[in-house]
């Protein structure tokens, strides 16, 4: 056997570059190095451009490591989504990054594709990984939120969106799915609609529960009878929407309105009835949820429920940073609704 040692292998690794360094080779303080690297405005600005370069030219890191385990801070958020093949999940990453990054904080983002053991894994992946605070948004067979009590017993702040636990004491950012779920069947009904179905997900995760309590008050506030067998539970995947659609063409009598939770699984379930000679809406009117991208480009375009997640992604974000910073404290905010509205396109206007 050849053993060769790191030498041999022109492996060696080289020795960190440190302040001292910097300080040696330009012959300045360590103290005048350290703050001209933060960009301190005491110093002069000549003299900072120099050190920055030189920092840079030596290969100089800095050692976020140490300084956060003096100050006991990570600068670091976790966030923990159900899953991120979603345009909705897109956007708000997108609004959390913003305020995350303004105020100076990194992202460690998990997913726990809609389990309740790996989202737990992942909350205390990230208990252990010391993140400052949490946001969470919670599978879809969730029950409870003691996964999240190490948090709370380190004093470690928690902001839940979209996906929440109601009746939990926890700060949380929603839209009134309720409401979302009586306008948009109000509004079919508007359009001579009597005989609707429903394309939701797991009523035990309140967003789907909410929007079917609105459905179901809708309906019986217009006189029009509730039948479960036009509930149609599904993962709102695209293999979702080509079943519902097989199973809506099956039904008798044929529904005359469909009400989908999900855009993506709206637009599939549209065009598979479209292939089958259904004519929309003259034959059957369409809603959808979320206002996503495809709304707008399916033929004919889709009447949805406006939900910004951009919106929500910001406020989750500001409000966990202004807890951190010592500018508010979330533990006096229970809920935050995010506006959301309903969006009229052709897919459902079977009236003029």
């Amino acid at each position: 056997m050849i053993q060769l040692n790191a030498t041999d292998c022109n492996m060696k690794e080289k020795k960190d570059v440190t302040i001292y360094d910097i300080a040696q080779k330009l012959d300045l303080s360590s103290a005048t190095v350290s703050r001209a690297l933060k960009d301190h405005p005491a110093i002069n600005k000549n003299t900072r451009k120099k050190i920055q370069q030189t920092a840079r030219e030596m290969g100089y890191r800095a050692n976020t490591f140490a300084s956060n385990l003096r100050k006991q801070k990570t600068n670091t958020i976790g966030v923990m989504v159900h899953e991120l093949n979603s345009n909705f999940i897109t956007s708000v990453l997108a609004g959390i990054e913003q305020v995350t990054t303004e105020a100076g904080y990194d992202l460690l983002i998990a997913h726990s594709s809609e389990s309740f053991a790996k989202e737990a894994a992942n909350a205390m992946n990230f208990f252990h990984k010391r993140v400052d605070g949490l946001i969470a948004s919670l599978s879809f067979d969730t029950e409870g939120l003691d996964h999240f009590k190490p948090f709370e017993e380190k004093n470690i702040p928690v902001v839940f969106f979209d996906r929440v636990e109601e009746n939990s004491e926890s700060t949380k950012v929603i839209i009134d799915n309720y409401k979302c779920g009586y306008q948009a069947t109000e509004h079919l009904i508007s359009q001579g609609c009597k005989n609707i179905v429903m394309v939701t997900a797991n009523l035990k995760r309140n967003v789907y529960a909410q929007r079917h309590k609105g459905y179901a008050d809708a309906l019986k506030d217009n006189g029009i009878t509730y039948k479960k067998e036009h509930v149609l539970i599904k993962d709102l995947s695209e293999q979702c929407g080509v079943e519902a659609a097989l199973q809506i063409l099956k039904m008798k009598p044929r529904p005359d309105g469909v009400f989908i939770t999900n855009d993506f699984s709206a637009a599939v379930c549209m065009q598979t009835l479209k292939e089958n000679g259904v004519r929309i809406p003259q034959d059957i009117a369409i809603v959808g949820f979320n206002n996503d991208a495809i709304s707008k480009i399916v033929e004919p375009r889709l009447t949805t429920i406006h939900y910004p997640g951009i919106d929500m992604g910001e406020i989750a974000a500001r409000n966990l940073i202004n807890h951190l910073e010592g500018l508010s404290d979330i533990r006096h905010t229970q809920t935050i609704v995010v506006r959301s509205e309903l969006i009229i396109r052709q897919s459902s206007l079977r009236k003029s």
